[in-house]
């Protein structure tokens, strides 16, 4: 199992990012697909969840609103969308999947002015 996450940089805020996330190893079309983040000092947040049927997605409160979770299936790939971000975005941004217990190397997102 592996994730390759990409997309990451540094913005001011207000501005936006997408993640990208390519899986590989299993079989992609049958897991929920997680984001989840890392702030410096702090632990691993769960940001947006994406079922693997129908597209039932779930996000954190903080940023409900402002991120959208999307997958296509035919490219093995989970996508995030960050609009209006916020420095207390700032993260290393990575994807999983339940109940793999296996870590990429993550993507640096910047907010700053």
């Amino acid at each position: 199992v592996q994730f390759v996450e990409s997309g990451g940089g540094s913005v001011q805020p207000g501005g936006s990012l997408r993640l990208s996330c390519v899986a590989s190893g299993f079989d992609f079309s049958a897991y929920t697909m997680n984001w989840y983040r890392q702030a410096p000092g702090k632990g691993r947040e769960l940001v947006a969840v994406i079922g693997n049927v129908g597209g039932a997605t779930y996000y954190v409160d903080s940023v409900k609103g402002r991120f959208t979770i999307s997958r296509d299936n035919a490219k093995n790939t989970v996508y995030l969308q960050m609009n209006s971000l916020k420095p207390e975005d700032t993260a290393v941004y990575y994807c999983a999947a339940s109940p793999f217990d296996a870590w990429g190397q993550g993507t640096q997102v910047t907010v700053s002015s």
